[in-house]
């Protein structure tokens, strides 16, 4: 399973791609809007880590980006506000599958990306 981790804080997002990658997943993280973009530009990832704080980045732009280049991407966004806890992120982004409150554990994140990420075959 091929994973894009956007996320600012360098520690937390190695310590997510870390405990990820010991999944089985394939990862990549992105700490800025462009090179999160530039990564989706390249590479097709089946899951969608956003974390949806990110200085000078317009989150969703990223997921609107990922969603067009990847249809089917998941998208699991990862926050410390609680101004998306009605639930509305998911009328924003189409593809949001999960949300989870930061201070995240890796278990949680763990789950979710693999329920998520893996492929529905009919």
């Amino acid at each position: 399973m091929r994973i894009l981790v956007v996320e600012s804080d360098a520690e937390r997002g190695e310590l997510w791609c870390r405990y990820l990658k010991r999944q089985g997943g394939r990862t990549k993280l992105c700490r800025t809007e462009k090179s999160a973009v530039a990564a989706l530009r390249f590479e097709i990832f089946d899951v969608l880590v956003l974390d949806l704080v990110i200085p000078d980045a317009s989150v969703l732009a990223i997921s609107d980006f990922a969603t067009y280049r990847n249809p089917e991407v998941a998208i699991i966004v990862v926050t410390a506000s609680s101004f998306f806890s009605d639930g509305s992120i998911f009328e924003l982004m189409p593809n949001a599958r999960g949300y989870l409150h930061t201070p995240v554990q890796p278990d949680d994140l763990a789950a979710l990306v693999e329920h998520y990420g893996r492929k529905v075959t009919a």
